[in-house]
């Protein structure tokens, strides 16, 4: 279940039946958190949750709050919503209602899976292999996790995004292939297959990634792994 950008200010604005919407919805984020899966619910809910402390607030729905996908139109429309409910004290009051119990609620939800995300960057385990360039916003990843002997390979891009506040980087991820962890299928033995495979990084920055528990993949260690990375390289 996911909620919508502005899930508490749609439709019928009823505290009853907001409650019962925003519980169904706790209720699956937790129950992923408890199978170890992160994302995309710790950003889902991190997203919903700042969003309605700024409505709180009082602050307008600017661009900045929704995501990038939101056109310029339904903005604006978002836009004309809040300013017809400010000139209404009744529903301004129950909206505020709604806002103060679900923060309450979404808080010990969230802390959890940031508890949970912390946890696993503190054993997340990053390392060059053989020598760095100085160009390091592309390359390759090799992970291993649990007590998996299989070594899954990625090629890594690092982008720098910028709006009108700020700077940040953002990272994706290719899937090469997989190689199974030996004597003979070192990390820097898997280096020169993927160097001599694919020719286009002739001396490219190469990062192992070593977590000891097995976790979900897809849902868990790539995000993290995918930050710290993004960490590492910045202060390097």
């Amino acid at each position: 279940m996911m909620l919508s950008e502005t899930w508490f200010m749609e439709g019928y604005i009823d505290f009853e039946l907001q409650k019962y919407r925003l519980l169904a919805y706790l209720q699956e984020v937790n129950q992923y958190f408890t199978e170890h899966k992160l994302y995309p619910q710790l950003g889902d809910i991190v997203f919903h949750y700042n969003n309605l402390v700024a409505f709180k607030e009082h602050k307008k729905l600017i661009q900045d709050s929704f995501p990038k996908q939101l056109s310029n139109v339904n903005l604006q429309k978002l836009e004309l919503v809040y300013e017809e409910m400010l000139q209404d004290n009744a529903i301004m009051q129950e909206l505020e209602n709604i806002t103060q119990y679900a923060l309450a609620q979404m808080k010990p939800t969230l802390d959890n899976g940031a508890e949970l995300y912390e946890q696993i960057e503190k054993q997340l385990r990053i390392e060059p292999v053989g020598i760095m360039p100085l160009y390091k916003n592309e390359g390759y990843v090799l992970v291993r996790y649990g007590n998996y002997s299989e070594v899954k390979a990625y090629n890594y891009t690092i982008t720098l995004f910028e709006n009108q506040n700020d700077k940040y980087r953002g990272i994706r991820l290719s899937y090469i292939d997989t190689w199974q962890n030996s004597i003979v299928n070192t990390y820097e033995s898997i280096k020169r297959d993927i160097i001599k495979a694919i020719r286009t990084l002739p001396n490219p920055a190469v990062f192992s990634v070593e977590y000891p528990l097995p976790v979900p993949l897809d849902e868990t260690l790539l995000p993290v792994a995918k930050r710290a990375l993004v960490k590492q390289i910045g202060i390097a």
